[in-house]
């Protein structure tokens, strides 16, 4: 995984927010939150089910 420093947090922030807005970042960051919470529940109920 590359090594993301403060320079290159910046352009990615300046970047979404030049494409998406600023007051549609908070929504699509809690959306993003919640689609990993759910991808990961269901990581995991696959392992406890000893399904690969």
């Amino acid at each position: 995984m590359p090594n993301l420093g403060a320079p290159e947090l910046i352009i990615i922030a300046v970047v979404l927010i030049a494409l998406f807005g600023w007051k549609k970042l908070p929504d699509m960051a809690r959306s993003l939150g919640r689609s990993a919470r759910v991808f990961k529940s269901e990581v995991d109920e696959l392992k406890k089910d000893g399904k690969p």
